[in-house]
């Protein structure tokens, strides 16, 4: 089982059990416990989880709301950057998906200067920014208001799944590893894209390279469930292979 697999197991079972022990995840996965400690210092790197001593807990609920305001000042410039290009894009007349993620408030500042466009989304902070916008059409999805702000739920899910349809949809997510494809640490963003991505007909997957390599416990979608990816720098080899056998078009300027 290679890293991402065994990194994704581990949060699926944090996911499950409210904690994890070494010991435990060394025998069920058949490999050293050293082994699971380097897994469980990544995960923690990447926020995924707390380490405990011969084990691992979860972060105060959700690691996706924890970082909601870390998120907003971490990897600014390659944010700012995918968000730039990502717009580019965007022409008069379409109609497009934004999720609830930092790359996207940045992107919708970006869409500011566009006419002529509708701009569907669960996201409070894009509403907000784009409310002012004689030009652009702006559409929020109901529901409830999550640490996020973004509205999110089975109201939100079902106004998306029958009401709205996009030719267009721009998303982030937690991670990206070329064994698994697009992982999300939120269920209820989670709910809220796959039903964006099931109803657009191009879909941009905006990633900074920071979070090539992550895993987290929800898979979002596969590669060929992507039109496009937008990142600040080129993958590995493997990843971009990985890519093109999908048909995705790597985007980095």
């Amino acid at each position: 089982m290679l890293a991402p697999e065994r990194q994704k197991y581990i949060l699926d079972e944090l996911f499950k059990e409210g904690a994890v022990t070494v010991s435990k995840l060394a025998s069920n996965l058949s490999v050293t416990e050293e082994t699971i400690r380097r897994d469980l210092e990544k995960l923690e790197k990447n926020e995924s989880l707390r380490r405990t001593h011969g084990g691992a807990v979860p972060i105060d609920g959700t690691t996706y709301e924890l970082s909601l305001e870390k998120r907003k000042s971490t990897n600014v410039e390659a944010k700012q950057k995918i968000a730039a290009i990502a717009t580019s894009f965007v022409f008069s007349g379409d109609t497009i998906f934004l999720d609830a993620s930092t790359t996207t408030f940045f992107m919708a500042k970006e869409l500011k200067k566009l006419k002529n466009i509708t701009v569907i989304t669960n996201s409070l902070r894009v509403v907000a920014e784009l409310s002012s916008c004689e030009h652009i059409k702006l559409i929020s999805v109901g529901g409830i208001v999550s640490a996020n702000q973004s509205f999110v739920g089975t109201l939100a899910e079902r106004s998306i799944k029958e009401s709205y349809f996009a030719n267009k949809m721009f998303f982030s997510a937690k991670g990206i590893a070329k064994e698994i494809g697009i992982l999300e640490s939120n269920e209820q963003e989670c709910g809220i894209k796959m039903n964006m991505l099931a109803n657009s007909e191009n879909k941009f997957f905006l990633c900074d390279s920071a979070k090539v390599g992550r895993v987290s416990f929800a898979k979002l979608a596969s590669f060929a469930d992507i039109d496009y990816m937008i990142t600040d720098k080129e993958p590995d080899e493997e990843l971009i292979e990985a890519l093109k056998d999908n048909n995705v078009k790597l985007v980095t300027e």
